[in-house]
């Protein structure tokens, strides 16, 4: 059931793939630092899957941006992520884990989502398979690419900065 309700949601925002990018097989990541992506730091909160999108990132420090999100429906928290964005030698790495409401993880133990830089603007970075858009300094729009049964599409979240 619990499967079923979260596929709902996913499928509630899905769009073609139009703003994300991926790295060709063998591509290297471009260089890049924690200080041309500081935009991101703050409290962002936005509509998405039929509930309340929240991302809180904090600003660069030790070599990394760390955040937490959270999406509520019908005032229950139906799961969150918590990761970070590191500086690995002269590239950006993104890295997450999932985990249920009752912070059960969906990953095993050691393993996080990857997703690697593929290109670096002065109002948008993107990592394989998800991009962050700067659209004002109050407004950001994260695309995350989704595949479900062989087919890939977009999930947007259009976020407000509390």
């Amino acid at each position: 059931m619990k499967c079923i309700y979260l596929l709902t949601f996913f499928s509630t925002l899905l769009l073609n793939a139009q703003n994300t990018l991926q790295l060709a097989e063998g591509q290297q990541s471009p260089e890049a630092s924690l200080e041309s992506v500081s935009w991101i730091t703050g409290h962002w909160q936005g509509e998405a899957f039929g509930g309340i999108a929240e991302e809180i990132w904090s600003a660069p420090a030790g070599g990394s941006m760390m955040f937490v999100f959270r999406l509520i429906n019908d005032e229950k928290v139906t799961f969150y992520e918590i990761g970070h964005i590191k500086q690995v030698k002269t590239t950006l790495l993104m890295q997450l884990k999932h985990f249920h409401g009752d912070l059960k993880g969906w990953e095993e133990k050691d393993d996080t989502i990857d997703f690697k830089l593929v290109k670096l603007e002065e109002n948008a970075v993107y990592f394989d398979g998800l991009t962050m858009k700067k659209i004002s300094d109050d407004k950001m729009h994260v695309f995350v690419l989704i595949e479900e049964e062989g087919i890939k599409n977009e999930a947007v979240f259009e976020y407000q900065k509390l």
